[in-house]
């Protein structure tokens, strides 16, 4: 596929002004499957990215073992606990009571933190095949697939994928060198191929659903740190919840959560700054593009 095939966007969406008659239901129902042992910060990290995004009502599901960590980070969202293995993910067992959860809400953000064991390489391909509703994937659970993209078919059209160029590599079976030289076409090859919404990740991270392309030009170095891409993650999902179509939910987050980056660059430094910060600085950037 050549750049020329596709449209290049460069217009942000925005977000509806809310009634005022409007309640927490109005503005989406998130749930947010994510963490385990070890890991509890990144269940932290994209609940906290979802609530800051908008979403009405975010749960964040996670392996019992570290409910109590995730609950007492956050009084604003809530939590669900799931089945865990030895290892302190999620288990196998898990599978009819995360679907229950997801099947309850309007979108769900599946994969930070999750581990890479047996039990949750199960557990992705099975949700895809079961659930119905509007899914982002990121990090572990684009690792459960592994190098078979083909299981993506299972839940077409109703997919947003977060990779990092690592990531991408393995799902798409071309190397990161290779990506990184034409990371517009190969991220809208894969997406048209797949019927996602591809976010690859990265300086100007590429957007695209394999005829539109969006190329964003937010962020800083200083947001290469643990955990950004989890607040990501969170918050596309409160867009996708309060209404906004994949691609423009996709774009509004990338362009929002680098915008954030930079806020927090300007009052704090690139050097110290942390996935929390994107939580503080998010307001304001949303702000910014409302205005």
């Amino acid at each position: 596929m050549a750049n020329s095939d596709l449209t290049l966007i460069r217009d942000l969406p925005h977000l509806a002004p809310r009634p005022a008659n409007a309640h927490k239901g109005s503005f989406g129902r998130v749930l947010v499957a994510a963490g385990s042992r070890g890991m509890s910060g990144a269940a932290i990290l994209c609940g906290s990215g979802a609530l800051r995004g908008g979403a009405g009502l975010v749960t964040v599901a996670v392996p019992d073992g570290i409910l109590s960590i995730v609950a007492g980070a956050n009084p604003c969202y809530m939590t669900a606990p799931l089945p865990q293995n030895q290892a302190g993910q999620l288990a196998a067992a898990a599978l009819p009571h995360l679907v229950a959860l997801i099947e309850a809400r309007d979108v769900a953000a599946l994969g930070p933190g999750l581990g890479q064991g047996e039990d949750v390489a199960q557990l992705i391909p099975a949700v895809l095949a079961q659930s119905t509703k509007l899914l982002v994937l990121d990090a572990d659970a684009l690792n459960a697939l592994g190098a078979n993209p083909s299981v993506l078919r299972r839940h077409p059209g109703r997919l947003v994928l977060t990779p990092h160029p690592g990531e991408f590599a393995r799902l798409s079976g071309v190397p990161v060198v290779e990506i990184q030289a034409k990371r517009e076409e190969h991220a809208a090859r894969f997406a048209a191929q797949h019927e996602v919404v591809l976010v690859l990740k990265g300086h100007q991270t590429v957007v695209t659903d394999g005829r539109q392309v969006y190329v964003n030009t937010t962020g800083n170095p200083g947001m290469a740190t643990g955990g950004t891409g989890d607040v990501l993650t969170g918050l596309i999902a409160a867009l996708l919840g309060q209404g906004l179509n994949r691609f423009a939910a996709a774009q509004l987050g990338v362009h929002l959560h680098g915008l954030a980056g930079d806020l927090a660059r300007d009052n704090l430094g690139e050097v110290s700054l942390l996935a929390t910060d994107l939580l503080d600085y998010l307001p304001r950037a949303i702000k910014v593009v409302s205005s």
